[in-house]
């Protein structure tokens, strides 16, 4: 059985984090005293760092309303604080100078799945702004006892479809099953009128509580794509090459002391080396260097010319450019490198442990030029925080072994979370898409 039918066999999805042992919609196999422990201690740390006077009270009636309900609900202020600490504690952004100016749209009373997708293509539009990018996460309805909250099946609100051919993959080869997913629920595929394209944009797929997969294409004005050119090689716009200018993560769930909320999209902005190096750059991606490459004249017969590490220069310069020509936020990896640090020495002075995954916050281009590179840092596991779904269980019915192949896998997965599941290019893609 494969995610496809997997997602059509209706809910059942778990998380990746502290969120499954804690939360109390987590197939009822944790105990009250977890979530007390975890609502005790984000209570008291909210209450310390907003000066909010003594935690008391609040964990008086947080208690209570836990035993009689089996979870509680944040207030406005206490969403907004955990969401932006969430953000601080992604051990895997370099982005996170900027935590403190999230805005955080609290949308806890929608859970039904068209209002879900309005409710994203509003965060698009106000995340864009134009072009002046906004740091922004919309939080949906929580899990909750017996009635889990609902989820968005993909990576990000805007993902390129990956459309398999006996060619090979056109399109992204990331989104392949995403794609397939969206061909089964009837969307048409590319653009009407068009052929099919290496950009063609899919629609959002929605799962809210007890109720199977449904499909929402998101509106044109909702999107703002980048043609990618370069400001001295004149056949780069012949590639035809472009990407959306908002990265916003909407398949992972947000902890807040031990509260999940499954569909949490959040976005920063992108850095350039994300897109040039990753997206186009990766060899199970866009595959682009070698056309480059060529197109440069250069040999790519040997390594040993450096073919690779002139065209992947190259490619990040167009995608600056064309980013800053379209007047949309992007950072470059040097910059934000200066930047990253800078936000470590300021979590120090607040006697706060930053965490950072070493692996993650070096960029993957010029690594040892940034002065991120020549240091180690604290690789830690804090809450409130982001956490990873996996793919939907297996129905007991379903034969060992027969799980889906893509997200298989052993104790840990290749892209180095636990347990090896869920969309597999979301953690390679995370570190951009928590830029801000």
């Amino acid at each position: 059985m494969d995610l496809i039918e997997l997602l059509f066999a209706g809910p059942g999805g778990s998380l990746d984090g502290p969120a499954a042992r804690r939360s109390p919609a987590s197939d009822g196999s944790l105990a009250l005293d977890g979530l007390l422990a975890s609502a005790e201690r984000f209570i008291t740390q909210f209450h310390n760092e907003t000066r909010a006077g003594t935690p008391d009270p609040r964990l008086g009636q947080v208690r209570r309303e836990i035993l009689q309900t089996g979870t509680y609900w944040h207030t406005t202020d206490e969403l907004a604080f955990g969401a932006r600490v969430a953000w601080r504690n992604s051990a895997r952004c370099i982005g996170r100078l900027y935590w403190r100016s999230l805005q955080v749209r609290d949308r806890r009373a929608v859970s039904e799945a068209s209002e879900i997708a309005a409710e994203s293509a509003t965060h698009l539009r106000e995340a864009t702004n134009g072009g002046r990018i906004r740091p922004m996460i919309t939080v949906f309805a929580p899990d909750e006892p017996d009635r889990p909250g609902p989820r968005i099946i993909g990576s990000q609100l805007i993902r390129y479809a990956g459309y398999e051919t006996p060619g090979g993959i056109v399109g992204d080869p990331a989104n392949a099953e995403l794609t397939r997913l969206a061909l089964k629920l009837g969307w048409p595929g590319a653009r009407p009128g068009q052929p099919t394209s290496r950009f063609d944009r899919l629609p959002l797929l929605v799962q809210q509580a007890n109720s199977p997969v449904t499909m929402h294409e998101l509106p044109a004005d909702a999107v703002l794509e980048v043609p990618i050119s370069h400001p001295e090689l004149d056949w780069f716009a012949d590639l035809g090459l472009r990407w959306y200018a908002v990265p916003v993560i909407s398949d992972m769930c947000l902890d807040i002391g031990g509260i999940c909320y499954p569909a949490a999209p959040f976005n920063g902005w992108y850095m350039c080396t994300e897109i040039g190096s990753r997206d186009f750059g990766d060899r199970d991606r866009y595959d682009q260097l070698p056309v480059i490459a060529t197109k440069m004249g250069l040999s790519t017969a040997s390594v040993r010319n450096l073919w690779k590490d002139r065209a992947l220069t190259e490619l990040n310069v167009a995608v600056l450019h064309s980013y800053s020509a379209a007047g949309v936020t992007i950072a470059d990896h040097h910059t934000e490198s200066v930047r990253f640090l800078a936000h470590l020495e300021r979590e120090e002075r607040h006697g706060r442990v930053c965490p950072a995954d070493w692996s993650w916050i070096v960029p993957p281009a010029a690594s040892s030029a940034t002065p991120v590179f020549h240091r180690y840092y604290q690789d830690l596991d804090q809450t409130p925080n982001f956490y990873r779904h996996l793919p939907p269980a297996r129905p007991p019915s379903a034969p060992a072994g027969q799980g889906c192949p893509v997200h298989a896998g052993p104790a840990a997965g290749a892209d180095g979370w636990p347990g090896g599941g869920g969309m597999p290019e979301l953690a390679r893609l995370l570190p951009s898409h928590c830029q801000g």
